[in-house]
């Protein structure tokens, strides 16, 4: 028998801080498998300071497109995140080459956000650009890419996943 937490696929979105484009990523993957009880979703970030709020941006953004995560804190990844995940995607090919670097034992659940999607005007597998300290565009366009990358990061993990 399989048990519901073998059966689970755990996905980690990682970027610098966790209070602009990994928890945005939450947020909309968590929107996106709303309706799958085989998903779990979290965010941390490589320079995070624990229990950091949503910037305010993205908290508006998540919020008009009926996205709440309530009692947001941001967290650093950590060897106990990496290890209760199935999937990790980084924001950037940095971010990526950063987790590689700390966890190296790991490396082959690490994948860009937009490994698999050719972004307008970005190409394959880009940079999910960092909006902090920018303004509501700059989060709008970060929106709109992960609405691109998302839907193929779903289709990439529930074709190649085995399970425990």
């Amino acid at each position: 028998m399989v048990s519901p937490m073998s059966a689970s696929k755990s996905v980690l979105f990682v970027c610098t801080g966790n209070t602009c484009r990994s928890p945005m990523a939450e947020g909309l993957f968590k929107k996106a498998t709303k309706d799958r009880g085989d998903y779990r979703v979290a965010s941390a970030g490589l320079a995070a300071y624990p229990g950091s709020p949503l910037s305010l941006e993205t908290q508006n953004l998540l919020k008009a497109r009926g996205v709440s995560l309530d009692g947001f804190e941001s967290q650093p990844v950590s060897e106990e995140l990496i290890d209760q995940a199935t999937h990790v995607f980084a924001m950037t090919a940095s971010h990526l080459q950063a987790l590689v670097s700390l966890f190296p034992k790991h490396e082959d659940k690490f994948y860009l956000a937009c490994e698999f999607v050719e972004i307008p005007g970005q190409g394959l597998a880009c940079d999910v650009p960092d909006p902090y300290g920018m303004d509501r565009r700059a989060y709008e366009d970060v929106a709109k890419t992960l609405d691109l990358a998302i839907p193929t990061l779903i289709a990439f993990i529930d074709q190649t996943w085995q399970g425990d």
